[in-house]
């Protein structure tokens, strides 16, 4: 997916779409998701990830922060985007 650094990704529908089958792919085989720097886009694909799977919106970058990265999503309008997977 087309995501620019420290930016959201573009468009954000097909983001939402690719992650939504990411999650639903995990239940059967791995998954991968990584970026350039490894930190604020896959931070916040794995923060989105975490939603899904129930972690609620609020806690899932701090989540991603302790378990995978401390600076793990890393601009204001990539947390907007993990909170607003609470929507999907």
């Amino acid at each position: 997916m087309r995501w620019p650094d420290f930016g959201l990704p573009l468009p954000p529908g097909q983001a939402r779409i690719a992650l939504q089958r990411s999650w639903q792919e995990l239940a059967r085989c791995r998954v991968e998701i990584a970026c350039g720097g490894g930190v604020g886009r896959t931070g916040a694909a794995l923060a989105c990830l975490a939603v899904l799977d129930g972690v609620e919106p609020v806690d899932a970058i701090t989540f991603v922060r302790q378990r995978y990265h401390p600076h793990a999503v890393e601009t204001p309008w990539q947390r907007r985007f993990v909170l607003s997977a609470g929507r999907w």
